[in-house]
C-alpha cells in the first residue's frame, strides 16, 4: 500500500506510518507493505517535517527513519493500492495511470471513513502550526483505521 500526497513531508508519510503500527498492534506487520511518496520532487531525502515528526510522536508513533521520495510509475507495478490524501494527488495520479489497472489502484484515503462526512480531501497542514497537524493526524488516523479494517480480513492469514 502507497499513501501518496504533495512533498511527502507531512500527510503521507503520517499515513504510511499510522497504518504500519494499525499492522504492527495486530500482529499484521510482516503481511503489510505500508509506504509512502510525494507527487513532487522539493524533499527527496528529507526527513519528515518537523511539526509531522512532533504530531506523530505525541500520538506513540515514530516517524524517524522516514525519508520523502518521489511516486515513480513503478510504484503502480509495486503495490495493490495508491491512496491519495486528497483529490488534487488524485488526478494527478490518475494522469499518471499508465492503464486501467493503474487507474484502479487508486483511492482517496478519506473515502474508507464514514465519519468524514463527504469530505475526501485531507487538508495540507505545511503552513499552519502544531495544532492543524494534530488534527490531521487524527483525520489520518480514523481513516487508515477503517481502511486497515476493511482490508485486514484479506491480509490475515488462514488458521
Amino acid at each position: 500500500m502507497l499513501f501518496v500526497c504533495t512533498g511527502n513531508i507531512c500527510r503521507s508519510p503520517m499515513a504510511e506510518i499510522v497504518f504500519r503500527g494499525f499492522a504492527d498492534r495486530t500482529g499484521l506487520g510482516t503481511h503489510v507493505v505500508s509506504a509512502s511518496a510525494g507527487t513532487g520532487d522539493w524533499h527527496v531525502g528529507e526527513r519528515a517535517d518537523a511539526r509531522t515528526l512532533d504530531a506523530l510522536a505525541r500520538r506513540g508513533y515514530d516517524g524517524a527513519r522516514h525519508r520523502a521520495r518521489q511516486f515513480t510509475l513503478d510504484d503502480f507495478d509495486r503495490h495493490d493500492l495508491v491512496v491519495a490524501l486528497d483529490r488534487s494527488h488524485e488526478r494527478i495520479l490518475s494522469s499518471w495511470a499508465r492503464t486501467q489497472a493503474d487507474a484502479d489502484k487508486l483511492a482517496l484515503l478519506l473515502s474508507f471513513d464514514p465519519g468524514a462526512g463527504g469530505n475526501l480531501d485531507v487538508p495540507d497542514p505545511y503552513y499552519a502550526g502544531p495544532p492543524m497537524f494534530d488534527e490531521v493526524l487524527g483525520m489520518i488516523e480514523s481513516a487508515s483505521r477503517a481502511l486497515f479494517r476493511q482490508l485486514e480480513p484479506a491480509i490475515r492469514p488462514p488458521s
